[in-house]
């Protein structure tokens, strides 16, 4: 009698054990899938590796949906980029605070660029939301010229450019906290 009393706590804390490590497996699981869809954490957060800070920007030409020419000289100082796809349920998760973060920068709508990436009329909410604080250009596909030049191919990607003195334009932010207060560049 004593030996399946034994077994039976064996098994009782073999069980125990499998689901301590089970329930470790799941809590990592779901921490990989937050980071690898962009949102970790509290949600305040794009976390980007696409393009490491200081490298540098591919020449692009492309038009706004406004129409106004945009190259990758006309970039300003602390520049806020962002790709976004309107079937990227993150994208649509962030878009408030992301709408709140431009709108509180010193430049204005001129220091930020939006990029929706994907069908044309799929995209139209995005840009009627993004219009008011960003430059909006609208792109089918991660060929066409913003998204090849800054290699977004995760969405949302949230960058902050500069142009550098030899007229070069590097990544100097691929990590922008979206909830804290903006300041005046240095």
């Amino acid at each position: 009698m004593s030996f399946l009393i034994a077994a039976v706590v064996f098994v009782g804390m073999l069980c125990t054990l499998d689901l301590v490590l089970t329930l470790g497996v799941i809590k990592r699981l779901r921490e990989h899938s937050e980071r690898l869809s962009g949102t970790s954490g509290a949600g305040s957060r794009f976390d980007t590796l696409d393009m490491a800070v200081g490298e540098e920007v591919g020449e692009f030409a492309t038009s706004t949906v406004d129409g106004e020419r945009l190259t990758r000289g006309m970039l300003a100082a602390d520049t806020l980029v962002a790709f976004f796809a309107p079937g990227c349920q993150p994208c649509r998760e962030k878009m408030p605070a992301f709408v709140d973060h431009a709108r509180a920068l010193p430049g204005g709508r001129a220091q930020v660029v939006a990029v929706v990436v994907g069908d044309p009329a799929e995209a139209a909410a995005f840009v009627t939301e993004l219009s008011p604080v960003a430059r909006v250009v609208v792109e089918e596909g991660p060929d066409e010229p913003l998204s090849a030049a800054f290699r977004a191919r995760s969405f949302p990607t949230l960058l902050r450019v500069s142009p550098h003195g030899d007229g070069r334009v590097l990544v100097t932010a691929n990590r922008i906290a979206l909830d804290r207060p903006v300041t005046a560049a240095r």
